[in-house]
């Protein structure tokens, strides 16, 4: 037991001691600022790269020398190959921007990566399997870094899908040109073709046999799709956002507004939500999960008069302080008195031995939670009594009133 005990401390010491390392090598090389999200997108933007280099270098001499007029040599079997590596191109852009979006369809198209390699049975397999294998694990194991959201992501995703499936309509009407009433034998003309067909305005020739129609038809839908998604993804949330932005500020008048990212202020931000009061927060960081609706949130330091007015926080009814830092609540109500106007001030205490500090600064009210539990648990330990008055004189301390 005694040398068991001695291997399990040691080996607590030794997996300290590497921690430290990493965290101090990480420090020296300011790993934050570029690491996962810069090496993976290389990775990515590498793995397209490598998707259309293994599906056109068996034919490089043609494509470089007589393209397009050879392009039926082109497999259909490496259509989704081509696809992805041009997907996969255009993502890595997103994941440099550490997009949550870029993330989860670079995800997909690493999964579906593998599974065309091991279905389709290409001949570079083998290699893409490693790769794509290492890459997605590389992906799946950094999901936190990537925690950005924005309008730039989805018009992101609507130039990929419209860039895909226009590949998709002047490769596939290259290759089936000749099944056409008027033959599609160069690019210019396959180019058109794809464009007024996947946008609905016409079509070139008549597809003479059953494969051409169903490709044609393939190209219809998919046109219709996608540019439906490209407009739900990139319009609606712009409007939504000018109108929202809209009806916020109208209604920002006699609010409530709570600055801090700890229990106590997202507490009382829910206890407001759920009276159907109108309530905004003030967060130092974009936080992780999602407690608070992003139409109430504003990320930025609520000591900042610019903040402060973004929050309309003169034209509140109270504002809130309930930050961990009892010197930051403190800046905090200075810089509202600064905006004027009515509204009224609290500030949440940690720490008793601040509380002189903080009524210095002259809040309408401050409030002690985390200094009244303490001083409760040893009155209830020690058997004292607990009347109503003790509780609001002790909970709810008024400097207004303190005569």
């Amino acid at each position: 037991m005694v040398e068991e005990k001695i291997r399990l401390d040691w080996n607590r010491s030794w997996a300290s001691r590497l921690s430290g390392w990493l965290r101090r090598i990480g420090r020296a090389f300011r790993w934050r600022y570029w690491f996962p999200h810069i090496p993976l997108a290389l990775a990515v933007a590498l793995s397209g790269g490598i998707l259309l280099w293994v599906v056109f270098i068996p034919q490089r001499a043609t494509l470089l020398s007589e393209f397009p007029e050879h392009i039926t040599d082109f497999r259909p079997s490496s259509m989704p190959f081509v696809l992805i590596g041009v997907a996969m191109l255009i993502m890595s852009i997103g994941l440099l921007l550490r997009s949550r979006f870029a993330w989860i369809v670079t995800v997909l198209l690493s999964a579906f990566t593998l599974l065309s390699a091991v279905v389709l049975h290409h001949e570079h397999h083998g290699f893409l399997i490693s790769f794509d294998g290492c890459l997605l694990l590389g992906l799946l194991g950094s999901y936190r870094w990537f925690d950005r959201s924005s309008v730039a992501a989805g018009t992101l995703f609507s130039f990929t899908t419209i860039l895909l499936l226009l590949i998709y309509g002047v490769f596939g009407s290259l290759y089936l040109g000749s099944q056409f009433s008027s033959p599609i034998n160069d690019l210019s003309t396959a180019f058109y073709y794809a464009v007024v067909t996947m946008t609905t305005m016409g079509y070139y020739g008549s597809p003479s046999t059953t494969e051409a129609r169903m490709f044609t038809v393939s190209v219809v839908f998919l046109g219709i799709a996608v540019f439906a998604t490209s407009l739900t993804t990139v319009v609606a949330p712009l409007i939504a956002r000018l109108t929202h932005r809209r009806e916020t500020h109208m209604k920002r008048s006699g609010h409530f507004v709570v600055i801090g990212a700890t229990p106590l202020a997202f507490n009382t931000y829910r206890e407001f939500k759920k009276r159907d009061q109108n309530v905004v927060v003030i967060l130092p960081r974009q936080p992780e999960t999602a407690d608070v609706d992003p139409a109430d949130m504003i990320v930025g330091d609520g000591s900042s008069q610019e903040i402060l007015r973004k929050a309309n926080a003169e034209q509140a009814r109270v504002v809130l302080a309930m930050r961990s830092d009892d010197s930051e609540n403190a800046f905090i109500i200075l810089a509202v008195k600064e905006l004027g106007g009515n509204a009224r001030t609290v500030v949440a205490v940690n720490d008793s031995k601040h509380m002189d500090r903080i009524k210095m600064v002259q809040p309408d009210m401050v409030i002690a939670p985390e200094v009244l539990g303490g001083e409760l648990l040893a009155m209830m330990l020690n058997g004292e009594p607990i009347s109503d008055d003790f509780l609001m004189k002790r909970f709810l301390q008024n400097s207004a009133t303190k005569s």
